[in-house]
């Protein structure tokens, strides 16, 4: 067997296993058949990795932050990500965009992703994931203000209930100067949209 990645090792996978072979016989399916006899195993890896972000924290994307005398705007656009719908466990997916304003320090671009990686690998709603982005950089990096707006399409919508295709859900959260700063929000906005 394999070596267990580090996901494994905090997420109960015997259990999940017990729980999709239960789903899969309540629908009428028989978990034995040649098809379906892996998919326990494999639900439980993939939950594992889809809900890797319960387990870490989202801070420790801030220890490495650099002293910079840049007091200007810094926007990172269209940065992927994909998460799962808390109230149907269905994905959702888009991208993030995201500008600040340093306080003195900058952090690497690579950090905001994994920011926003952090976050999404969660049981989520857009709306939260959108907050919890801005208000870790807000709160901790301490910036003059910050924008996060996320556009993402959500399977619950498109494949089930209203079953909508095409359809995209965008969410904001501003803070500091982009909120109270009309003309700084609208420069923010205007460079994350594009």
């Amino acid at each position: 067997m394999a070596d267990k990645t580090e996901h494994e090792h905090v997420v109960d996978i015997p259990r999940i296993e017990r729980a999709v072979r239960e789903m899969l016989i309540a629908i009428g399916e028989d978990p034995g058949r040649e098809g379906l006899r892996d998919t326990p195993t494999r639900v439980a890896r993939m939950y594992a990795e889809l809900f890797s972000g319960l387990r870490e924290d989202p801070e420790r994307h801030l220890e490495t932050a650099f002293d910079e005398d840049h007091h200007e705007m810094v926007a990172l656009r269209d940065i992927p990500f994909n998460s799962m719908c808390e109230h149907h466990l269905m994905p959702f997916e888009g991208k993030a965009h995201i500008a600040y304003i340093p306080g003195g320090k900058v952090l690497g671009l690579s950090k905001l992703a994994r920011i926003v990686d952090t976050f999404s690998r969660r049981p989520q709603v857009q709306e939260r994931l959108t907050s919890q982005v801005a208000d870790l950089l807000a709160q901790r990096l301490h910036v003059k203000g910050c924008a996060v707006v996320i556009e993402a399409v959500h399977t619950c919508t498109t494949c089930r209930g209203v079953k909508k295709p095409g359809s995209t859900m965008v969410t904001s959260a501003l803070r500091g100067l982009m909120q109270t700063n009309q003309s700084t929000r609208a420069e923010a906005l205007a460079l994350l949209h594009n």
